[in-house]
């Protein structure tokens, strides 16, 4: 990768912020000689502010494909004319090991431990991070599946959710016994997790440029980075799965330095 300078803005969803401030913000600023300037959200929330003009970047990396196409189009603003799906990472139960439920997470049924009396869940608000979405489905399905009645109230309560920032801390900290991650976040955050058994949820990460982007050049080398040899290596030791290739929408709109690297 050839040598710049100056700086390149990444809006990222929420789950990626240890990961993108630890390893690849970090790895990318090495190679490339550019500076990472992040901020980050839930998705959904991100791209209200996209579109809403209270943030601007570069780059967006959002947890949802679908949180994209509230971008496309001249009624959106415009912002997003393709995406690259690059990777998934599973839906997980992520525990402090210092609660007093830690015994139970590791012994028996994960449905069953959140519904006990006392137990802090922790998880992040559907309306504005695909991850609550997620979050919300994981606990309809074992409620149904498992025949768990008190998994619903869990879904509607609102004293339970968080923002997808401070969710990581709250866990840490001893304020919640166990929340929803992405393995990616766990991972990267070493937190100890249960597989939600009985489910197979998953966030699928998401890369564009936005349009008008205000470094354009810097973008494209950290999109390359990102969905190239050394950003896969850094996902996969964090225990997340590259989609190989990765999968584009809108590939006529990719610019064309970087059709070769998502090819």
């Amino acid at each position: 990768m050839a040598k710049g300078s100056g700086p390149v803005d990444v809006l990222y969803a929420g789950s990626l912020l240890d990961l993108m401030q630890q390893q690849i913000g970090p790895a990318f600023e090495k190679e490339s000689g550019y500076t990472v300037s992040g901020y980050s959200a839930g998705s959904t929330a991100l791209a209200a502010e996209i579109k809403g003009g209270t943030q601007q970047g570069d780059v967006f990396m959002s947890a949802s494909p679908a949180v994209n196409t509230t971008l496309e189009g001249s009624t959106n603003g415009d912002w997003v004319s393709w995406y690259v799906e690059f990777a998934n990472s599973p839906l997980v139960l992520g525990y402090n090991p210092s609660s007093t439920f830690a015994h139970d997470l590791q012994t028996k049924p994960w449905y069953e431990v959140v519904d006990e009396p006392g137990f802090l869940l922790g998880r992040t608000d559907p309306a504005t991070d695909p991850k609550g979405v997620l979050a919300v489905d994981a606990l309809d399905q074992a409620a149904s599946k498992y025949s768990v009645p008190g998994l619903k109230s869990l879904t509607t309560s609102t004293s339970n959710v968080f923002p997808e920032t401070t969710l990581v801390g709250r866990l840490q900290a001893g304020q919640l016994d166990a929340a929803f991650f992405y393995g990616v976040e766990a991972s990267a955050a070493h937190i100890k997790t249960v597989a939600l058994v009985g489910t197979s949820l998953a966030g699928a990460y998401t890369i564009t440029i936005l349009n008008r982007a205000p470094h354009e050049a810097a973008a494209r080398a950290f999109v390359a980075f990102v969905v190239g040899p050394e950003g896969r290596k850094i996902l996969e030791a964090n225990g997340v799965e590259p989609i190989t290739p990765p999968r584009v929408t809108g590939r006529s709109s990719v610019p064309a330095s970087l059709k070769s690297a998502v090819a």
